[in-house]
């Protein structure tokens, strides 16, 4: 039995029981009846506005899921587009000696020679002859 009803039958039964509005007693009893039946229509307006609120609730997460999707699958799309990006470059590392971050570089700027370390800013100068040299004598 919902709200509304019971109220209803509040008032059916203080109308049977020919209540007499004009005690104070009545005035009382008939006083709550009312209040209880301005509530009762007050929680039938929340439950409406409460599903619509439900409904634009699920219809917006329905969205989210939808972009989710999309977004997830882009995100797989540029992996898959990175990992074969990394197969054809070589990057390598260092670690810079004034404040120890880890550098990544590619082969271009170690063929240059030097780097600036992003984090304070140190010059970092590789010399490669050494390395040239090794692979002269393996070559021969």
């Amino acid at each position: 039995m919902e709200i509304s009803e019971k109220v209803a039958y509040l008032k059916g039964l203080a109308e049977g029981l020919a209540l007499d509005t004009e005690s104070k007693e009545g005035k009382l009893i008939a006083a709550i009846i009312d209040v209880l039946d301005d509530m009762s229509g007050k929680f039938e307006d929340l439950e409406d506005e409460l599903c619509d609120v439900e409904d634009g609730l699920d219809a917006v997460s329905d969205d989210l899921c939808e972009v989710e999707e999309a977004l997830y699958e882009l995100e797989d799309d540029d992996d898959e587009y990175d990992e074969d990006e990394d197969d054809d470059e070589e990057y390598f590392e260092t670690t810079c000696p004034v404040c120890e971050e880890e550098i990544v570089f590619d082969e271009d700027t170690l063929e240059s020679g030097e780097i600036r370390c992003p984090n304070c800013g140190e010059k970092l100068e590789f010399d490669l002859s050494d390395l040239a040299d090794a692979e002269d004598e393996d070559q021969e």
